[in-house]
């Protein structure tokens, strides 16, 4: 699933051939996905002009004049910058039209969105609830501290929760905490404030070395140009199950965790 770094390196990919630019409408193959493309969205974006393209956790946002464009890659989506006329392949279910180029969505499990807003888009019902970016200087130590200190889950998901901290999926989460030097299993509310600060940090430092390499290439994330990211070939921990660790050699242990798969260094992370 294409996480934070994956959906910010999309993001910066289509922003400088969206950004200033004037819609000229959609075309709309297959309305089903994980929630319904509004039926007159052609109508609604035609003619609308694009003034920025922004990130909300795993949201992208194309703010136009009259409403937000509010995009959710799903589990296998992308968006590609293509060519006016370009043919469609079997799962490209929605364009949106420019003068000379289209900005094609893609997705085969077709578990994306593609919705429009209008109104103050930090109050849409999928927006209104989560956390801070982890990125910006509304995430740090403290607030992190302050998120999880009632909380007696395993603080590896604590910070998956969008309610504390946007955008941390399973991939980044284990790199994070193996950095921080934090074993998965801990309970959050046995964190210190130094532990917490530590670890706010690492969050940063994964996520932004992510999204340098254009983020993470498991199974389907391309780019805007259709191009893989590179953090996988850099991971500590994660999908590396009784290799040796990078630092002290012991081999990576694995266990589930919410149904998710975690790995970590029983030396690194105690």
């Amino acid at each position: 699933m294409p996480e934070l770094p994956e959906v910010e390196t999309t993001r910066r990919g289509v922003e400088p051939h969206l950004e200033g630019r004037t819609l000229r409408g959609a075309v709309v193959r297959n309305p089903s996905l994980r929630w319904p493309v509004p039926p007159d969205l052609a109508e609604r974006v035609a003619g609308e002009k694009v003034l920025a393209v922004r990130r909300r956790a795993k949201y992208l946002l194309l703010e136009c004049e009259s409403g937000t464009l509010l995009i959710h890659l799903g589990m296998s989506g992308s968006l590609r910058v293509m060519p006016a006329g370009a043919p469609p392949q079997k799962h490209d279910h929605l364009d949106l039209l420019l003068d000379g180029q289209l900005l094609r969505y893609r997705d085969p499990r077709r578990f994306g969105a593609v919705l429009w807003h209008i109104g103050p888009i930090e109050l849409h019902p999928l927006l209104q609830a989560l956390g801070p970016e982890p990125l910006s200087d509304a995430f740090g130590g403290e607030t992190l501290f302050q998120a999880i200190r009632r909380r007696g889950s395993a603080v590896k998901l604590a910070i998956m929760d969008n309610h504390v901290v946007v955008g941390v999926g399973n991939i980044y989460a284990n790199e994070a905490l193996f950095h921080a030097g934090i074993a998965p299993t801990r309970a959050a509310n046995a964190l210190t404030r130094g532990d917490c600060d530590r670890l706010a940090s690492e969050i940063k430092a994964v996520l932004k070395r992510a999204i340098e390499a254009g983020g993470s290439t498991l199974r389907d994330f391309v780019d805007s140009e259709g191009k893989p990211g590179y953090f996988q070939q850099s991971y500590m921990v994660y999908n590396r199950q009784e290799e040796p660790c990078r630092r002290c050699g012991s081999p990576i242990r694995h266990i589930r965790q919410g149904q998710r798969s975690t790995y970590y260094c029983p030396l690194c992370q105690p």
